[in-house]
C-alpha cells in the first residue's frame, strides 16, 4: 500500500525532470545512494569518472558550492525534490468531534434523550390522565403537555455543546503541537558552502548539489557523497543497527546517509538526495508516515484482525516485527516527528513503552479518575433503582392501581426520566475534566515556557521538572558564558599574566605559534567582525578554538592569511578532537618532504607527551619529568585556581631521513613533542547564574557540576557559582578517582559504593561521558534517602546523549548543542542559560499545583452534586437538579474551571518549598480538609433550601411535582445557589496550601477573571430567560441577592476552614498516590524488576489486559494439556499436530537456530528499555520446565541472558545473544505437539 504511493512520488519526480538539464537524473542518484563502500566507488568511477565529475554533472563546485541564486535553487527543488518529509495530515475538526462523541456516558445520554423525545410526542388515545396514578395527573394545560419534548431536546443540545468544547480543546492542543514541531524543525540549521561563502541555512532549504560541511555532533540532514574528510567516523546504527562507528574516506567508503550521526572528525559532502528520496525518507515512506487517513483506516481494520490472531499466538508478531526491522535495515524510530501515530503504534507493538510515554502525574490521575468513576457508577445505579422502586411501590401498591395498557407510554416516560437522572448523576460524577486539565495546563505551560527560552519536546518533561531534586549541569556554556578569551600565557620560559606584546616574543616562536593555531583549529571556526559598531567580535564554531584565534589576533597576526595559503585540502592528516584523545593534531607536509605536526590539548595530558620545550632564544631544550612537575606547580595550578582552562600547544617534526611514519599508530605519533606554549583561557561565569543556583538550593534542589575540565578550574568556577560554599565538606572528584571508588575488585560498578559518594558529591571533573551516565543512573536508582531522586541533566555534546536519555529530564543546549544531544533531550534551552532551568522548575511545579487546584474544586462539586441528586431522588422521587442543569454544572466545572485554574501563572513563591517526591499524593491532607469542609457547607445550604426554602422565601414548594409540571421558583433558587457556591468556591480553590489570602494575584490571570465573570453572566441568562428547557423561572432581585449571599458564604467559610490546623485532623487521609511498590503483587514485581521505573499509569491500564491474557492462556494451556493426555500421547513423542502448526516455534525448530524469547529483544533506541516488556512474556517457560503449570518467575532466568556489557548503547550486540544454536537436544525436551511445548507457545 505504502509502496504504490511511494512509486507515485518517484514517477512524478521523473516527469518533472526537465529533459536532462542536469547531467544525471533523480533515479540515477537514487540508485547510486543505495550502494555502499567499494561498490559505490566503482559505480562513481564508471558513471562519472570521479566525484569532481559528479559535481560537474550537478553543476556545482566542490570548493565554492552552488551559486545560491534563487532561480537555480528553485529549479533544483522541482527536479530533485525538497528536503522535507511531508507530515501526516492533522485530524480535521470533524474527526475530533466524532472522537469526542465516542464517550460512553454521552452516548447513553443521547440514547435516553432520544427515547424521551419520542415518547413525549406520543398522546395516549382518549385516556383520562387521572387513572394513571397521582404522579401522572395534575397537568391539564395543553401547552404544558406539549412542552414535554423540550427536556429531551435540551439534553441533546447540551451534549452537542460538551462535544464541541472537547473537540475544540483537542484541536487547539493538536495545533500547538504542530506549532511546536515546526518550531523544533526551524531550529535545526546546517552549514553549507554557497558562492564560496560558508553559511547556515535551515535543513529544509538544502538542495541536491549543495556542498555541506559536516562536523562532530551533526545529524546528517540529507544523503551525500564525501568530497573531503578528516578522520570522519559515523554512527549508522539508526539505519543499519550496527553500533560500531563507520570510518568514512573518499577512497574506501564515501557514502553518507541522512539520519546518521557524525561521531568524530569533519568533512565536506556533496548532497545527492534529499527529502523523500534520501535513505531516511525512503524508510519513512515505507512506514507510511506521509500516508492518507483512509489507508490508516484499512490499517486499523487489519490491526484488529491481527490482534485476534495474536491472541492465539503472540510470537508471530515478534518475528514479523523482527523481519520488518530487518527489511528496513532496522529503521530507527528516532527520526520520527513527535506526533506521528505510526511511531506510537510501532512502539506499542514493541510493547516496552519507553519511560517518556506517560508521566507520573498522568499515572496518578488515571488511577484517581478510574476510582471516582467507579464510585459514580455505583451511585447512579442505586439512584435509578431507588427511583424506580419508589415509583412502582407508590403507584401499584399504595394507590393499588392496575397496569392499564393506555398508561404504558406514560409509565415508560417516567422510567426514561429516572434513567436520565441516573445518567446525569454519572456524568457529574465522572471527572472527565481531569485529563483535560492536565493537557490544558501542560500545553499552556509549554507555550509560555517558549518565552522563557525553554523549548519543550516531551510534554510530561515539564511536569517532571517540578519534582526535580537534583540537577547535574555542564560547566562550559551553561554556568559560564561560553565566550572564551586567552588571558594568560606561558611562552618562552616566561609566565605573562596578561596577553604579551608581540615584540616580547622571539619571532621564530611567534611564527610557529601562529601557524600552529591557524591550521590546527577547525576551519569552520572563525572570528567574525562584530554585528554592531563597538560590540565584541563574533565567535563562530568551537569556542576554545575561537579563543586561540582571538589570541593570534591579539598578537597582531592574521590567521586567515595562513589559511588562504594552506586550504583545508592541503592538510596532510588531521586527528580531530574526541573525548578519548582530549587533543587535536594536524600534520603538514613540508616542501622538503618532511612532516610537521601541530598539537593542542588539555595541558596535563599534552605535557606528558612533551620531551622538549622552547626557550627564550627560540632554541629547544630538554624537558624532564621534574621540569614538568615544576611547571604544573608554578604555571598550571595557579592558572587553574583562578578558574582558567589551560591548553598546551606543541609541535613535532618528522625528518625525511626517518621515512614515512605509521600514521595509524597514534601513541607513537603523539609523543616526543616540543612544547610551544601554555595558555590560560577564561570563560567568565554568567552573571545570573549564582542567583539561579541560590534559588535552586532554596527550593531543595541540589546542583552538581559535571565537567571535562581540570579539577582546580572546576573547583574555582563552582565556588564562583555558589555550588561549593566555603566551609562545606562537599566532595570534588576527578573521573579516575570516582571510578576507583565506585567499582569493586572485579571492576564492576556497585550501587552501594555510589550511594556512599553521591550525596556529598558536588563537582565531578575530568569526567568522561560514561562517568556522567554512571552518576545519573546511580542517583536515579539510589534508595538511600527516603525520597527517590528525580534528576535533570544538561548536556551539549554528542557524548552526553546517553546521560540525557537516562535522566528524568534532559536539557540540551539550543545554541552550542549538537543535533545528537537535542535528539536525546526533553527540553531545549534556546539561550543555553542555567537560569532558564530554574524557570522550567517553576513552571513544572506550577503544573502540579494547577492540577491540584482543579482537583480540589472538581471533587467538591462532584461530591455535592452526586449526594444532592441521590438523596433528593430518594426523598422527593425527583432530582432537585435537573438533567440539563447538571450538564451545565458539569460544563462549568469540567471545561471552564480546568481552563481557569490550569492557566494560573507561576509565582516566585513556588521556589520556596521543597520538591514533591515521586509518590507525593495528588490530594494532600490540607486539600482533603478543604474539599470536605466546603462539601459540608454546600450540602447543608442546599438541603436547608430544599426542605425549608419555600417557608423562608414564602413561595410554593417544588417537591413532588407531576411529570410535566412547569418549573418552580423553589427549585430554581436551589439550582442558582448551587452554581453560585461553585463560582465562589472556584476562587477558594486558587490556593491549596492553606493560604489565607485567596485573592492574591487574581488579576494577573485574565483568563481566570474572564471565565468567572463569563460564567456568572451565562448563569444569569439561564435563570432569567432559560425557561422550560432549563427548568428555571425568572427570580426577583431579592432572591438573587440571597442566592449570591449564600454563594459568597463559601468564601467566608473557606477562612473558617483554613483556621483549623490540619495537624489536628488525624482522620484525614491523602488520596491519589501513584501505585506504591507495596501494592504490587510479588510475581508482578519480579516481572517489572528489569524496568527502570515502575510506570504506574501503564500498569493500571495494562493490568487488565495482562489478567485477561493470563486467564486466556491458562485456559488454553489446560485444554491443550487435557487433550494431550486424553489422546494418551507420551510427553516426548514428536507428533505434529495441526493446531500447533500455527506456533512460530514449530517453523523454527529446524536445527539451524531458534529465536529464544523472541519478543523483547528488538534493538530499541532507548537502551534502558531493551529488557522491559509486557509482563506476560516474562513468564515464558524455559525449556527445562517439564511441569504443565504456569512457571514461577524463578524459572525464567535461563531464557533471558542479559549481557553485562558496560557499553550502554550496544543493543545490537546485546540482542544477538538470543539467537541460540538449536541442536538436537531441545527436540527431546519439548517436542512440537507435546503439552509442555504448547504451554511454552501459549505463554
Amino acid at each position: 500500500m505504502a509502496n504504490n504511493s511511494y512509486s507515485g512520488v518517484k514517477n512524478s519526480m521523473v516527469e518533472a525532470n526537465h529533459d536532462g538539464e542536469f547531467g544525471c537524473t533523480l533515479n540515477e542518484l537514487r540508485s547510486l545512494m543505495e550502494l555502499r563502500g567499494a561498490e559505490a566507488i566503482v559505480k562513481i568511477g564508471e558513471s562519472y569518472e570521479d566525484i569532481k565529475g559528479l559535481c560537474n554533472r550537478l553543476k556545482t563546485s566542490p570548493i565554492d558550492g552552488l551559486s545560491g541564486q534563487p532561480g537555480d535553487i528553485e529549479k533544483r527543488k522541482t527536479v530533485f525534490g525538497q528536503n522535507l518529509i511531508p507530515p501526516k495530515k492533522p485530524k480535521t475538526f470533524l474527526q475530533l468531534v466524532w472522537e469526542a462523541l465516542q464517550d460512553v456516558t454521552l452516548i447513553i445520554l443521547e440514547v435516553a434523550a432520544i427515547v424521551s423525545l419520542g415518547l413525549s410526542f406520543y398522546r395516549p388515545p382518549d385516556a383520562e390522565r387521572t387513572h394513571c396514578g397521582r404522579a401522572a395527573g395534575g397537568v391539564e394545560d395543553e401547552t404544558e403537555s406539549e412542552a414535554g419534548w423540550i427536556e429531551g431536546a435540551a439534553i441533546l443540545l447540551s451534549v452537542v455543546c460538551v462535544v464541541l468544547v472537547t473537540a475544540f480543546n483537542d484541536w487547539s492542543k493538536e495545533k500547538q503541537f504542530r506549532g511546536l514541531q515546526s518550531r523544533i524543525e526551524q531550529e535545526q540549521k546546517f552549514t553549507v558552502v554557497r558562492g564560496g561563502q560558508v553559511i547556515q541555512i535551515p535543513v529544509a532549504e538544502i538542495v541536491v548539489g549543495d556542498v555541506a560541511q559536516v562536523k562532530y555532533g551533526d545529524l546528517l540532514p540529507a544523503d551525500g557523497v564525501l568530497i573531503q574528510s578528516n578522520d570522519l567516523k559515523i554512527d549508522e546504527s539508526s539505519l543499519t543497527g550496527e553500533s560500531d562507528h563507520v570510518k568514512k574516506t573518499q577512497e574506501k567508503d564515501p557514502m553518507l546517509l541522512s539520519g546518521t550521526h557524525v561521531m568524530e572528525g569533519s568533512g565536506k559532502m556533496l548532497v545527492t538526495a534529499v527529502g523523500v528520496n534520501s535513505q531516511t525518507g525512503i524508510i519513512f515512506t515505507l512506514l507510511g508516515t506521509s500516508e492518507d487517513d483512509e489507508e490508516d483506516e484499512e490499517e486499523k481494520k487489519k490491526e484488529k484482525e491481527e490482534k485476534k490472531k495474536q491472541r492465539k499466538n503472540k510470537q508471530d508478531a515478534a518475528v514479523e516485527s523482527r523481519k520488518k526491522a530487518k527489511a528496513q535495515d532496522g529503521a530507527a524510530m528516532e527520526m520520527q516527528p513527535l506526533n506521528s501515530d505510526e511511531a506510537e503504534a510501532e512502539e506499542k507493538k514493541k510493547s516496552s513503552m519507553s519511560k517518556k510515554e506517560k508521566s507520573v502525574l498522568q499515572g496518578k490521575l488515571t488511577k484517581l479518575a478510574v476510582q471516582i468513576g467507579k464510585a459514580g457508577l455505583v451511585m447512579s445505579a442505586i439512584t435509578v433503582i431507588i427511583l424506580v422502586v419508589l415509583f412502582v411501590v407508590d403507584t401499584f401498591w399504595i394507590q393499588g392501581l392496575p397496569w392499564v395498557k393506555e398508561c404504558t407510554p406514560i409509565y415508560i416516560q417516567f422510567f426514561v426520566k429516572f434513567f436520565i437522572i441516573g445518567v446525569t448523576v454519572l456524568v457529574v460524577a465522572v471527572p472527565e475534566g481531569l485529563p483535560l486539565a492536565v493537557t490544558i495546563s501542560l500545553a499552556y505551560s509549554v507555550k509560555k515556557m517558549m518565552k522563557d527560552n525553554n523549548l519543550v519536546r516531551h510534554l510530561d518533561a515539564c511536569e517532571t521538572m517540578g519534582n526535580a531534586t537534583a540537577i547535574c549541569s555542564d560547566k562550559t556554556g551553561t554556568l559560564t558564558m561560553n565566550r572564551m578569551t586567552v588571558v594568560q600565557a606561558f611562552i618562552a620560559e616566561k609566565h605573562y599574566k596578561k596577553v604579551p606584546e608581540p615584540e616580547n616574543i622571539p619571532s621564530s616562536i611567534l611564527d610557529m605559534l601562529i601557524l600552529g593555531i591557524a591550521v590546527n583549529c577547525a576551519y569552520t571556526t572563525k572570528i567574525m567582525p562584530p554585528e554592531k559598531e563597538g560590540g565584541l567580535p563574533r565567535q563562530v564554531g568551537n569556542k576554545t578554538e575561537c579563543s586561540l584565534l582571538g589570541f593570534s589576533n591579539d598578537l597582531k597576526r592574521d590567521y586567515q592569511a595562513i589559511r588562504n595559503e594552506i586550504p583545508e585540502e592541503k592538510l596532510y592528516k588531521v586527528y580531530t578532537f574526541n573525548s578519548v584523545r582530549k587533543s587535536m593534531s594536524t600534520v603538514l607536509k613540508m616542501a622538503d618532504g618532511s612532516y610537521r605536526m601541530f598539537s593542542k590539548g588539555a595541558s596535563e595530558i599534552l605535557l606528558k607527551k612533551c620531551y622538549k620545550i622552547l626557550t627564550a632564544n627560540g632554541e629547544s631544550k630538554v624537558f624532564r619529568p621534574r621540569d614538568r612537575d615544576d611547571m604544573v606547580k608554578k604555571v598550571i595550578e595557579p592558572m587553574a585556581s583562578e578558574g582558567l582552562r589551560t591548553i598546551c600547544l606543541a609541535y613535532r617534526d618528522f625528518p625525511v631521513s626517518e621515512g614515512e611514519p605509521d600514521w595509524d599508530n597514534e601513541n607513537d605519533i603523539l609523543s616526543g613533542l616540543t612544547c610551544l606554549c601554555v595558555v590560560g583561557i577564561e570563560d567568565p561565569v554568567r552573571p545570573e547564574v549564582p542567583d539561579a543556583i541560590r534559588k535552586c538550593q532554596r527550593a531543595g534542589i541540589t546542583v552538581r557540576m559535571v565537567t571535562g575540565d581540570n579539577i582546580n578550574t572546576a573547583r574555582a568556577i563552582a565556588t564562583k557559582c555558589g555550588i561549593l560554599l566555603p566551609g562545606d565538606d562537599f566532595l570534588c572528584l576527578e573521573g579516575k578517582e570516582f571510578n576507583r571508588r565506585i567499582r569493586n575488585e572485579k571492576g564492576e560498578i556497585e550501587q552501594e559504593r555510589i550511594d556512599k559518594i553521591w550525596p556529598k558529591l558536588r563537582v565531578l571533573a575530568r569526567s568522561s561521558p560514561t562517568d556522567k551516565h554512571t552518576l545519573v543512573k546511580g542517583i536515579i536508582d539510589s534508595t538511600v534517602l527516603e525520597k527517590r531522586q528525580v534528576v535533570a541533566v544538561t548536556g551539549d555534546g554528542t557524548n552526553d546523549g546517553p546521560a540525557l536519555k537516562k535522566a528524568d529530564v534532559g536539557f540540551a543546549m539550543g545554541i552550542a548543542g549538537t543535533d545528537v544531544a537535542k535528539e536525546a533531550s526533553d527540553i531545549i534551552l534556546t539561550d543555553d542559560n542555567f537560569s532558564s532551568i530554574v524557570k522550567a522548575v517553576m513552571w513544572g511545579r506550577n503544573v502540579y499545583d494547577s492540577i491540584s487546584k482543579f482537583l480540589q474544586f472538581q471533587l467538591t462539586v462532584n461530591v455535592v452534586a452526586v449526594i444532592v441528586a441521590f438523596t433528593g431522588a430518594c426523598i422527593t422521587q425527583d432530582s432537585p437538579l435537573k438533567a440539563v442543569q447538571m450538564l451545565w454544572v458539569n460544563l462549568i466545572m469540567d471545561t471552564f474551571a480546568s481552563l481557569a485554574l490550569a492557566t494560573e501563572p507561576p509565582t516566585e513563591a513556588l521556589l520556596l518549598r521543597k520538591p514533591y517526591g515521586r509518590n507525593k499524593p495528588l490530594i494532600s491532607r490540607t486539600m482533603m480538609k478543604n474539599i470536605l469542609g466546603q462539601g459540608v457547607f454546600q450540602l447543608v445550604t442546599i438541603f436547608t433550601l430544599l426542605f425549608a426554602g419555600e417557608k423562608f422565601f414564602d413561595i410554593d414548594s417544588g417537591r413532588n411535582a407531576p411529570l410535566h409540571a412547569p418549573p418552580s421558583e423553589h427549585y430554581t433558587i436551589v439550582f442558582n445557589t448551587f452554581v453560585l457556591m461553585q463560582l465562589f468556591n472556584e476562587i477558594n480553590a486558587r490556593k491549596i496550601h492553606g493560604e489565607r489570602n485567596v485573592f492574591e494575584g487574581i488579576f494577573n490571570n485574565l483568563i481566570f477573571c474572564s471565565i468567572v465573570f463569563g460564567t456568572f453572566i451565562i448563569q444569569f441568562v439561564i435563570v432569567q430567560f432559560g425557561g422550560k428547557p432549563f427548568s428555571c423561572v425568572a427570580l426577583t432581585i431579592d432572591q438573587w441577592l440571597w442566592c449570591t449571599f449564600l454563594g459568597f458564604g463559601s468564601l467566608l467559610w473557606g477562612q473558617v476552614i483554613s483556621s483549623i490546623p490540619t495537624s489536628r485532623l488525624k482522620f484525614l487521609k491523602t488520596a491519589g498516590h501513584g501505585t506504591q511498590k507495596e501494592e504490587i503483587p510479588d510475581e508482578e514485581l519480579d516481572e517489572l524488576s528489569d524496568n527502570d521505573e515502575i510506570d504506574h499509569a501503564e500498569r493500571e491500564l495494562r493490568r487488565g489486559q495482562i489478567l485477561w491474557f493470563r486467564g486466556l492462556n491458562r485456559i488454553q494451556t489446560q485444554i491443550r494439556v487435557v487433550n494431550a493426555f486424553r489422546s494418551s500421547i507420551s510427553l516426548y513423542e514428536g507428533l505434529e499436530k495441526p493446531e500447533s502448526r500455527s506456533s512460530i516455534h514449530n517453523f523454527m525448530t529446524h536445527p539451524e537456530f531458534r529465536i529464544e524469547d523472541s519478543e523483547p529483544h528488538i534493538p530499541l533506541i532507548d537502551d534502558t528499555d531493551a529488557e522491559d516488556d509486557a509482563p506476560t512474556k516474562r513468564n515464558s517457560a524455559s525449556p527445562r520446565n517439564t511441569t504443565p503449570t504456569p512457571p514461577s518467575p524463578t524459572t525464567v532466568a535461563p531464557t533471558t541472558p542479559v549481557s553485562p556489557s558496560p557499553n550502554q548503547n550496544n543493543n545490537a550486540v546485546e540482542s544477538s545473544n538470543h539467537l541460540v544454536p538449536e541442536g538436537p537436544k531441545s527436540g527431546t525436551l519439548s517436542a512440537p505437539g507435546s503439552p509442555l511445548h504448547s504451554l511454552e507457545t501459549s505463554l
